[in-house]
């Protein structure tokens, strides 16, 4: 899952402290979320990308209806200008470990 968010301007810390939970969260305490990173765009401050790694949909539909995701998409929902959404299937997994 790649998520491509906008952020008003001069919301960014506060989102960023509200995404850096949820990412901190679904890693910690979703079996199915082995992935979850916080992307900053380098010339863009209001830009946030988000890149997710799920066991398979049925993890990533669980993900959506915890508690933390919940209280993320609430409390974030005023400081987002857009987002989008985009689903891919992972085919390679490139690692230098």
């Amino acid at each position: 899952i790649v998520v491509d968010f906008r952020i008003k301007p001069g919301q960014t810390a506060a989102f960023r402290k509200l995404i850096d939970e949820n990412a901190r969260a679904s890693v910690e305490n979703e079996t199915g979320c082995s992935r979850f990173d916080v992307c900053a765009d380098r010339k863009d401050p209001d830009r946030i990308l988000l890149y997710e790694i799920y066991d398979d949909r049925a993890a990533f539909d669980l993900h959506v209806k915890t508690p933390h995701f919940a209280a993320f998409n609430a409390a974030s929902a005023p400081l987002v200008a857009d987002k989008t959404v985009s689903e891919y299937d992972l085919v390679y997994v490139g690692s230098a470990a």
